[in-house]
Order: C-alpha cells, then structure tokens, then sequence
C-alpha cells in the first residue's frame, strides 16, 4: 500500500467524513484547490475515492454547474486506517528533544 502525503490523508479523511464536492473538502481541509484536485485525481486512481457527478437537471434547477461527488471506498478506507496509524507513530519523535541540544 502506497504511503500518503500530509495533503492527500487530510483530502481522504474529508471524504471519509462525508465531505463529498470538491469546494467543499478545500473548505474543510483549508488547502487550496490545486492541492486538493491533484490529489482527488490520484486517491481516484489509487482506488481510495469513486466519484460520480451528479444530474445536470439538479444542478441546473440550483443555478449552478454539476458537482462532482466524492466516496471513500472499502481500499480507502483501509489507506486512512493505515496512513493515520504511520503519522501517529512519528508524533512521539516530534516531542523528544534533539539530540546535542537541552
């Protein structure tokens, strides 16, 4: 299984958490949009999202352009798993001085 970055386990973990479109998940995630597409793109790739987009009629009655709509598959959901317990492993080095310093 491929390790994540930093950006693409907080866009995963989005859609994990039922953010579904794409304006939505730069909000909750507060990376800019040409962090979080690129990396819708290859979670997609990878077999970690499935999107599909929604009906134009639905959009259109909105007044807005159709969505794309992003899910968490069963391989996604075991790349966070994994991904989240590989960057809680690293926390504890982060709190331990460095050594030749007090």
């Amino acid at each position: 299984m491929k390790h994540l970055s930093v950006a693409a386990l907080s866009v995963l973990h989005a859609v994990a958490r039922g953010t579904a479109h794409g304006f939505d998940i730069i909000d909750a995630t507060g990376l800019p949009g040409g962090t979080v597409y690129p990396a819708l793109s290859r979670l997609e790739r990878d077999g970690y999202v499935s999107s599909s987009w929604e009906a134009e009629a639905d959009a259109h009655a909105e007044g807005r352009p159709a969505r794309r709509y992003y899910r968490v598959t069963a391989s996604g959901v075991r790349a966070l798993a994994n991904a989240t317990r590989h960057y809680q492993a690293l926390l504890p080095a982060l709190h331990r001085p460095a050594r030749g310093r007090a």
